[in-house]
């Protein structure tokens, strides 16, 4: 059964910086690519990045691009989110994915205000 629990949201000011993390569980992490997907308020889902299993490879949104980092630890099955230069557009909830749009988790709230 695939477990993902996201952490690391909250509130921060246009410009900061915040770092999601995911702890996988239930399946083998270690040869799947891994994604983060966001929905904002009164929206869809909407692909942010991508990572191989092997870390070689990643993959951003333009919107994202050259501000958010996306990185894996196989070792440890987590999935890392680091997201700097925030803008308010990157206010929404966070999921991190095995199966691109498969919401298998809650989500974490990232909210970006002055």
């Amino acid at each position: 059964q695939v477990q993902l629990v996201e952490s690391g949201g909250g509130l921060v000011q246009p410009g900061g910086s915040l770092r999601l993390s995911c702890a996988a569980s239930g399946f083998t992490f270690s040869i799947y690519t891994m994604n983060w997907v966001r929905q904002a308020p009164g929206k869809g889902l909407e692909w942010v990045s991508s990572i191989h299993s092997d870390s070689k490879a990643t993959y951003y949104a333009d919107s994202v691009k050259g501000r958010f980092t996306i990185s894996r630890d196989n070792a440890k099955n987590m999935l890392y989110f680091q997201m700097n230069s925030m803008k308010p557009e990157d206010t929404a909830v966070y999921y991190c994915t095995k199966d691109l749009f498969v919401i298998n988790s809650q989500g974490v709230q990232v909210t970006v205000s002055s």
